[in-house]
């Protein structure tokens, strides 16, 4: 490894530096959340399972992207993909704007949002992949894991961070209020991003001797992994796609604090606890941590009331937090050092796919059988989840 790979300073410090960039999308990210599915289901006029497709449509983008950005990744270096995705995140947050202003048509406004959520979608893959194969050559390989780790920390916290900020932005007076400032400030931070990134040194890619691996085959490798990622993200789908609405539809106050709490949580226990992975192994800490899911997603389907929904969000989030990278560094070091970005993004598939999937399936379980039910469900999936890390766990040892 080079001297530029492993700049001057602590592990953590090097991280630190590089994730800022991935801080500043997932504010984007988190800006509509506690505003969108409200807008296109209340506003527009839409039904629940269009809301929750609307939602989830920015997933099945990250989805489809996770290939390209791995190879180019692997091929060209994680800077430039990390800059494409920022000028992606630029776009985005101009349609997010652009659909604000066409509320008054409902179908061109659906439109320019639905177009928006399919580019915040594969700006969120390319930023995300860039980000923590940059600085896993920044950290070095044995640090996989702090790159990792900080990473989940910046994409939930500024999820955490920008759900209150947009619910306050979109309540401003017209003609400034609703998607069109949340779209304003989701140009305005990716901006930011392009202009600081000029500043930063980028890494090499690693000279391969062999082709790389192709995709399939490393969908195949981090296979176990994903599904018992997929599992667990389910119930984080349920949380960011409908527990601004579940409040709405009861008539309480403080959706946003709920997501805030989720995303405060899941930082919490990533940052203090990430500890363990290392300690205790990948597999104990996953089922761990889905159980805990599992519990949060059963507390707010038993417990109708504004304190369960909080508790149930805080206990969702805290179970969530150590998933990804329990099972991620595994799964990111089966393929070796050159196809770190294309296991990356063939792991990442699966929590891309979970949550897609998500806002149309339980979007139909609302519809059909209500919120309770839908909630049972997700908790259900972590439980089927703790059965796959279980099944994982002997086939390591």
């Amino acid at each position: 490894m080079t001297a530029q790979d492993t700049p001057a300073g602590s592990p953590t410090k090097r991280v630190l530096a590089v994730v800022l960039f991935n801080l500043l999308v997932y504010i984007v990210i988190g800006l509509p959340n506690a505003v969108l599915t409200i807008f296109v289901h209340q506003g527009l006029g839409y039904s629940t399972t269009v809301a929750g497709i609307t939602f989830s449509l920015q997933y099945f983008a990250t989805f489809a992207a996770r290939p390209s950005a791995g190879r180019l990744v692997d091929r060209i270096g994680p800077k430039p993909v990390v800059i494409g995705g920022l000028v992606t995140c630029v776009l985005s947050g101009l349609l997010i704007a652009g659909s604000g202003l066409l509320a008054a048509t409902p179908l061109l406004s659906l439109g320019a949002l639905l177009l928006s959520r399919l580019l915040l979608g594969w700006a969120e893959s390319w930023a995300a992949t860039g980000v923590i194969v940059w600085n896993i050559r920044r950290a070095g390989a044995e640090n996989t894991a702090i790159a990792i780790s900080w990473n989940g920390i910046c994409s939930y916290g500024g999820i955490a961070l920008g759900a209150p900020i947009g619910a306050k932005l979109s309540m401003l007076p017209a003609p400034y209020g609703g998607l069109v400032s949340v779209g304003i400030l989701s140009v305005a931070l990716p901006l930011f991003g392009l202009a600081l990134i000029g500043f930063y040194p980028g890494v090499k890619p690693i000279p391969s001797t062999s082709q790389p691996i192709p995709f399939s085959r490393a969908l195949r490798l981090v296979l176990p992994h994903g599904s018992a990622l997929a599992a667990g993200s389910i119930g984080f789908g349920a949380i960011s796609s409908f527990l601004a609405l579940y409040y709405s539809v009861l008539h309480w106050q403080g959706a946003a604090t709920a997501l805030a709490v989720f995303g405060f949580t899941f930082v919490v226990i990533r940052f203090f606890f990430a500890s363990q992975i290392a300690k205790r192994g990948g597999v104990f800490v996953a089922i761990v941590s889905l159980l805990v899911e599992a519990l949060g997603l059963a507390t707010l389907c038993v417990f109708q009331t504004p304190s369960a929904a909080l508790l149930g969000a805080a206990l969702t989030g805290a179970g969530f937090s150590l998933l990804f990278p329990a099972l991620g560094v595994l799964a990111v070091n089966s393929a070796g050092p050159e196809n770190r970005g294309a296991a990356l993004g063939a792991y990442s598939i699966f929590i891309d796919l979970a949550i897609a999937c998500s806002g149309l399936f339980l979007g139909q379980v609302i519809e059909f059988a209500g919120y309770r039910t839908m909630f049972a469900t997700t908790a259900i999936c972590c439980l089927v989840g703790v059965l796959i890390s279980r099944s994982l766990g002997r086939r390591t040892a």
